[in-house]
């Protein structure tokens, strides 16, 4: 079996550590392919870099020749998930979906804790889009941009268990679901503090894709998912028109 994971910003060295979780989470035999858009936003913090980044991934999926079996979104709650659900044949897993899914088989409520406060609202209507929200006690935010995560790993482990605590004690979440990919790896440490369980939403995705994959199944294409019309799309997909060489 191969999982593409497919981190949503060009950051390559966050691309790195979401493919070191992706393949310890993984099962004996199974490959994991990583990879990021070729063009877009160095991360994603808004509305704006986030259509950006779905219309990257989208162009990504679509100029990807390497087979695979299931495709993980690593972003947590970014938009473009449905048109990849469209566009592939084979399952699509996003991470917040994925975390909270798994986080609700753990406990009665859940929180999320993610990087800044403006991706709250963002990731409440992805929660809300995919009828997960009902028993979400908070998302909260930690202050730290996507791309400090990566300056100082005690620093963000700290800023983490602030808001954790804070979700447990008084938003009374049973289980915390980090929310973003770039916590990838910091799982461990944050549950060891928190005394709850924890839930990375890149694992939960990778073990929910060897699942489906392994029982067979795949997206419905009946309505909701069909594959798009056949129509033409002007400069489409975009990066090859990108290239020197065309």
């Amino acid at each position: 079996m191969r999982i593409l994971v497919l981190n949503p910003n060009t950051t390559a060295s966050m691309t790195a550590s979401i493919r070191a979780l992706a393949e310890e989470s993984a099962r004996a035999g199974t490959e994991i392919l990583a990879t990021e858009p070729l063009w877009g936003p160095e991360s994603i913090e808004g509305h704006f870099e986030g259509a950006l980044s779905a219309v990257a991934v989208l162009d990504r999926l679509a100029t990807l020749e390497e087979p695979y079996d299931a495709l993980v979104m690593a972003g947590f709650g970014e938009p473009g998930r449905e048109a990849a659900q469209e566009l592939l044949d084979v399952p699509v897993f996003d991470i917040a979906e994925s975390a909270a899914q798994m986080a609700m088989m753990l406990g009665h409520s859940y929180a999320v804790v993610t990087t800044l406060d403006r991706a709250v609202p963002q990731i409440r209507d992805r929660l809300l889009t995919a009828g997960l929200l009902q028993r979400c006690a908070s998302v909260r935010g930690t202050g730290l941009g996507v791309l400090e995560l990566e300056e100082d790993a005690d620093r963000t482990v700290e800023a983490i268990l602030t808001q954790a605590r804070a979700a447990v004690d008084e938003d009374r979440a049973e289980v915390v679901c980090l929310g973003c990919g770039g916590m990838a790896g910091l799982r461990e440490r944050v549950e060891a503090e928190l005394g709850v369980p924890v839930v990375d939403g890149v694992a939960a995705a990778v073990a929910f894709a060897e699942a489906v994959v392994g029982l067979g199944l795949t997206t419905g294409k009946g309505r909701s998912f069909a594959p798009p019309r056949p129509k033409t799309v002007t400069a489409w997909p975009l990066s090859r028109h990108l290239r020197p060489n065309g």
